[in-house]
């Protein structure tokens, strides 16, 4: 599946959801897309996963000309990467790389300041530093403060396909309860179809904490006040399956099992469960565990630490 134009994107309600979406779902099509089975490579450290994650963005320009649009993973999963690449900006050694990427994020809490400690794009800007920012050929973030989240919603998604789609889609797997996962920020329940390539949907408690636990985890100093601003976001705004799907690869990071040991359990059945060839049944199951989408996509290199496969 590749990207198309946003001007065949339309608003779908589903529930207290609103999703930006290709058009309605058939479950046959659905059906039809081949399920795979997810190789994992258990790496030694977390320095090792953002070398190979850091290797994967060189591969992706090496195999095309011109810009590289790349979409970043917050948290946890992917800060030993995002620091490999704040040393290399500090040289031009790499400058020719930097200058082609397109930078995206992939999903924020709002509303919520830009400016507050547990907005991804602070985490970036700690990790990754002035010069990155300076080097590469764009950044482009979900702007949280905005007065109409649905707008800024459908704009960032205009430019992101205005640019020819997604070459390389970093991913994590966030824990839910039953051993469920949410990739990005679709979590499960939300009615989240392959034709949806964005949503806003109301915030969870359980994504609520594991966003401010993933952000203390990794050394993200927060105040009183910036976390008690968090705790009043309302929304989620994330990047859907067409996205992911439409993306040419997709590389998954998973380092923190021993800090968010629940996604042991939702890493097993990621691997585990065997998706039904009826489309109405399929689509139930990525509803109730929307880690899965990732069992669709034909390009996925999973990058994991030993302690993730513990118990």
């Amino acid at each position: 599946m590749s990207a198309t134009s946003t001007e065949n994107i339309r608003r779908r309600i589903a529930g207290e959801n609103v999703w930006l979406s290709r058009g309605p779902a058939d479950p046959a099509y659905l059906a039809r897309l081949p399920a795979h089975e997810l190789q994992y490579e258990v790496l030694p450290t977390e320095d090792a996963v953002g070398r190979a994650m850091l290797d994967e963005i060189q591969s992706a320009a090496d195999a095309k000309a011109g810009s590289l649009v790349m979409i970043l993973l917050g948290g946890r999963g992917a800060q030993a990467l995002h620091r490999q690449l704040g040393q290399i900006a500090k040289n031009s050694e790499n400058n020719a790389l930097l200058r082609r990427l397109h930078v995206f994020t992939q999903d924020a809490l709002a509303p919520l300041r830009m400016d507050n400690g547990l907005s991804f794009v602070r985490d970036f800007e700690r990790l990754l530093g002035e010069e990155f920012f300076s080097k590469v050929k764009s950044f482009t973030c979900i702007k949280t403060d905005a007065a109409d989240l649905g707008a800024e919603l459908a704009a960032y998604i205009q430019k992101l396909e205005a640019l020819g789609g997604i070459d390389i889609f970093f991913l994590g797997l966030g824990p839910e309860a039953g051993g469920a996962s949410h990739l990005a920020y679709i979590k499960p329940g939300s009615g989240a179809t392959y034709n949806d390539v964005a949503g806003m949907i109301p915030i969870s408690e359980s994504i609520r904490e594991h966003h401010i636990k993933k952000f203390k985890a990794g050394g993200t100093q927060v105040t009183e006040s910036e976390e008690a601003e968090c705790r009043a976001a309302t929304s989620i705004l994330t990047l859907g399956p067409a996205a992911i799907l439409g993306a040419r690869r997709i590389v998954q990071s998973i380092v923190d099992a021993s800090t968010a040991p629940g996604k042991r359990e939702s890493y097993r059945k990621l691997l585990d469960t065997s998706l039904s060839d009826d489309g109405a049944t399929r689509q139930a199951q990525l509803d109730q565990n929307p880690g899965l989408w990732l069992r669709l996509h034909p390009n996925v290199r999973s990058l994991i630490l030993a302690d993730v496969l513990d118990g």
